[in-house]
C-alpha cells in the first residue's frame, strides 16, 4: 500500500487485511473486502445538520411554528452561517415533494 502523504509510512495495523489466495497457474494474489457506503454517506441530511432548531431561533420563530417562505427566502440572500443554514432548509423543502 502507497504511504500516506508526507506523513510516513502506514502502520501494519493500519493496513487493510486480505485473504491470500492461490491461482492454478501458481500465483498467489491478495482479495480484499470489497468497499460500500458508510453511514456518513447514507445519512448526509443528519451529518449536515449540526444545530437543529437554530435556523428557526434566529429568525424568530416560535417551535413548532413553520418558518415563512418569505423570511426563508430573505435569510438565504444573507452570507454567514444564517444563510447557508437556509439556503440548505430550501433544498430539503424540495426533496420532500
Amino acid at each position: 500500500m502507497r504511504a500516506s502523504r508526507g506523513m510516513g509510512d502506514i502502520a501494519p495495523s493500519k493496513m487493510p487485511k486480505g485473504k491470500t489466495k492461490a491461482r492454478r497457474d501458481n500465483t498467489d494474489f491478495t482479495q480484499y473486502a470489497k468497499g460500500g457506503k458508510t453511514m456518513a454517506t447514507k445519512n448526509w441530511i443528519q451529518g449536515a445538520i449540526k444545530k437543529p432548531g437554530s435556523l428557526r431561533k434566529a429568525l424568530n420563530v416560535k417551535a413548532g411554528e413553520k418558518i415563512p417562505a418569505k423570511k426563508l427566502a430573505s435569510a438565504a440572500k444573507k452570507s454567514g452561517k444564517i444563510g447557508q443554514k437556509a439556503r440548505l432548509a430550501q433544498t430539503l423543502k424540495k426533496l420532500g415533494k
